[in-house]
């Protein structure tokens, strides 16, 4: 009898041993799918932004080696690209518009923003922190197009009547709006990177009889200030390639500023604004998309700073 059982438990012993070396095969073939899934999903990203840069650089090439004069392109702020009898393109004042917007834009969102970050990470408790972090969140989920429409409609006549001047679509209106766009997403990753911070930094200064602000300030800051260097210039980016806001809220007159009471267009909202009035393949068509060539360098420039920046933070 005992030698019968022995055998009849040998079989379902191998029955048992297949059926697990099965559900390993089986786990091993879904973990490399999975495996090649997630790489494809990551690396997608790159081969997107290459395609779009491909096809930019595609259509307006041909401009930057046949007719681009470096001088006028770059150092003149005459832009006349209707006129058929000598078309000029200088974006002199384009760049002027859109490094005024920009620069007035980060004024406004880089206090606020840290401001508000250091308060919810910091200071704000239980549903204070929830309703603030919700707020701030909803703030980012406003469209483009809802924040020209303020500018628009309701801070045009605000600033005329205010500061008495006759047209309110000026650098002001485009940085205050600019600036609370870009706000949102900046204070978000400033409070990530300060909670990131370890907690022991904090009980170690505490306990040296350090009060809650001096912690803030003299350590929980300088920990954090790789991620709130990146919040930074992602805002900087966000104000650099906005297009629809600006192109609603600056009054779209090509001028170099005098003051932030000044109209003004950008490079993006040129773009926006002329691509669906020109012939596919002209010389108004190439030039736009040399503009977006020139945007995509200085993207890529100010992504490469803060990298050598933070690297630098880093080492030192």
């Amino acid at each position: 009898m005992a030698n019968s059982t022995t055998a009849s438990r040998a079989p379902m012993a191998a029955a048992g041993d297949a059926d697990s070396f099965d559900r390993r095969n089986v786990d091993w073939y879904v973990d490399k799918l999975v495996q090649v899934l997630v790489f494809i999903c990551g690396i997608s990203a790159i081969i997107f932004v290459l395609g779009i840069f491909v096809f930019v650089t595609k259509e307006g090439i041909g401009f930057v080696f046949q007719h681009l004069d470096f001088k006028e392109f770059f150092l003149t702020p005459y832009w006349f690209p209707s006129d058929a009898d000598d078309p000029e393109y200088g974006i002199l004042a384009l760049m002027a518009g859109t490094a005024s917007v920009t620069g007035l834009a980060m004024l406004v969102a880089i206090p606020f923003s840290l401001g508000a970050a250091i308060y919810i990470a910091e200071f704000a408790t239980g549903k204070t922190r929830e309703v603030l972090k919700v707020l701030v969140e909803l703030l980012a989920a406003i469209p483009s197009v809802v924040w020209g429409f303020i500018g628009l409609v309701i801070m045009n006549p605000l600033i005329i009547k205010w500061f008495d001047v006759p047209v309110g679509l000026c650098v002001l209106n485009a940085g205050i709006i600019l600036g609370l766009m870009a706000a949102p997403i900046m204070t978000s990753i400033a409070e990530d990177a300060l909670k990131a911070v370890p907690d022991r930094y904090r009980e170690a200064a505490e306990a040296m009889g350090a009060t809650r602000w001096q912690v803030t300030y003299k350590v929980v800051l300088p920990a954090a200030k790789n991620g709130l260097l990146g919040g930074v210039l992602l805002g900087v980016g966000r104000g650099f390639g906005e297009t629809m806001a600006v192109l609603m809220a600056t009054g779209h007159a090509v001028n170099i500023p005098d003051s932030i009471f000044d109209s003004v267009r950008a490079l993006t909202a040129t773009i926006a604004a002329e691509l669906g009035e020109t012939v596919v393949g002209g010389e108004h068509y190439q030039v736009l998309f040399t503009i977006g060539i020139l945007l995509f360098l200085v993207t890529f420039v100010v992504n490469l700073s803060a990298d050598l920046i933070v690297r630098g933070i880093r080492k030192g």
